[in-house]
């Protein structure tokens, strides 16, 4: 019996691996904020070595955080194969914020976390545990390499440390071996096989095809697709060569609120979030000297593209949106209305399902020509930033019986993208995570102040 492990990565996994450069840096997480006294050690900080042991039993349930890259001889494509030098607490940081321990030091902090790349040669992953935060809590600043997972199954993989369940507590760990990666032969036979029978699965999936599948596709998409991609996006202050130094700044909105207004104006709260941005966004350039009424200023929204037979699977399974903001609207409840038009166009285009294609006909490219393409891609000025959307619980969860507040996620920049905004649901929120260049943005913390203005400017409106 095979006992050996090597999982190939896809062309969209590899992309952000080939995207990293030393200053854009390619991982995803978030900060959250927890209640701290049901987690309280016998020192008066958070019980440390009681969350290493949660999470040493909890690692059972998903491998991949035991897995580190390896590369398939000549062919220099990876694939995760379990890590035998696995230490957990190289993985599980522990820290704490210097009196006061207010907010302000917290997102210092992030920002510093998010600023440093991972070691490849171990599982790319890391959890910091942030004692100190003032009002009787502390934080927990998760950071994952994108080439793992995209939003949705990141927070799927969260859930390796909060459930719904306050007083849940695993069984004791079992004793992990690492299965050793396949020997060379067999890597080369294998990526051989995979790519002869690529191109089949591939047209099995397009419409028509024995697949059955095709998420959508037509050739209006495609076409549309295209389009945007040849165009140029307008060239604007947040689009420079990023550094490798990160701001990270957060708010919130109360999600009932935002579902309310986005019912009223025929769309969703996807919908009222895009347009608050997209305001924020226009008082931002504005002030900045642009002429924001001659902006094709656009966004890229990443959709999830999972079928009902991938839900809960890893790595990366979405296409892009590219929408053109009502940038040149100065009304809140106009500017919605164009937003909800453009997302409704945006949906029956049949773009996703294009994007999903064209993302899965990358995989049939070799990899010596896929790095260079991706890292070429990835300089390209067809969106001024990324805007994403992750639906979390509704419902409350803990850690250790601690209960968590907030959560405020992360999406990484691109090498001329100097924002990057990600959004998520959690209990009554809509909670939203900036991660901006530490250069081109110094006064980050006015546009969130235009956020939270803008949206009671939009509810005004209503």
């Amino acid at each position: 019996m095979d006992d050996t492990h090597f999982e190939r990565l896809s062309a969209m996994d590899l992309s952000f691996l080939a995207m990293e450069d030393g200053r854009a840096h390619m991982h995803i997480g978030g900060v959250s904020i927890y209640e701290a006294d049901p987690l309280r050690g016998p020192d008066g900080g958070i019980d440390f070595e009681r969350v290493v042991s949660f999470t040493e039993a909890q690692l059972a349930k998903f491998p991949r955080f035991r897995q580190r890259l390896a590369l398939v001889p000549g062919f220099a494509h990876p694939g995760w194969v379990d890590d035998d030098r696995f230490n957990l607490r190289f993985h599980l940081r522990h820290t704490a914020l210097p009196p006061p321990g207010d907010v302000r030091q917290l997102k210092r902090l992030a920002g510093r976390i998010l600023s440093q790349e991972f070691d490849r040669s171990k599982p790319l992953w890391e959890i910091w545990f942030v004692d100190g935060l003032a009002d009787d809590r502390f934080a927990v600043i998760s950071k994952t390499h994108h080439c793992m997972a995209d939003g949705i199954s990141g927070v799927a993989m969260g859930n390796l440390l909060v459930g719904t369940n306050p007083g849940y507590e695993p069984p004791p760990a079992p004793e992990w071996t690492p299965r050793p990666a396949p020997g060379s032969a067999r890597l080369v036979t294998d990526e051989l096989r995979h790519r002869v029978t690529a191109p089949l699965r591939l047209l099995g999936s397009l419409p028509g095809g024995s697949g059955g599948g095709g998420s959508g596709l037509r050739p209006s998409g495609l076409g549309g697709l295209v389009g945007s991609a040849v165009r140029q996006a307008s060239d604007t202050p947040l689009n420079v060569p990023v550094g490798p130094h990160r701001r990270f700044d957060w708010t919130s909105l109360p999600f009932d609120e935002v579902r309310r207004i986005g019912k009223r104006a025929g769309g969703t709260v996807n919908d009222v979030v895009l347009a608050v941005a997209t305001g924020a966004l226009r008082d931002h350039l504005a002030r900045e000297g642009v002429a924001v009424d001659d902006l094709d200023f656009r966004a890229v929204v990443p959709v999830n593209v999972r079928t009902a037979r991938e839900d809960g699977t890893l790595g990366n399974r979405v296409s892009e949106l590219i929408a053109r903001l009502p940038i040149d609207e100065p009304d809140p409840w106009s500017r919605l209305l164009a937003v909800v038009e453009l997302t409704g166009e945006l949906k029956a285009s049949g773009q996703s399902g294009a994007g999903d294609l064209i993302n899965r006909a990358f995989d049939l490219l070799p990899t010596q020509l896929l790095t260079p393409l991706f890292r070429l891609m990835s300089g390209s000025s067809v969106a001024n930033l990324i805007m994403t959307n992750v639906p979390g619980p509704r419902v409350p969860v803990y850690l250790l019986g601690a209960r968590q507040l907030e959560t405020y996620p992360v999406v990484p920049i691109l090498a001329n993208q100097a924002l990057g905004i990600a959004l998520m649901s959690y209990e009554h929120g809509r909670f939203w995570g900036f991660n901006a260049d530490w250069d081109a943005l110094p006064e980050l913390h006015h546009l969130v102040e235009r956020i939270e203005s803008g949206f009671a400017d939009l509810r005004a409106a209503t």
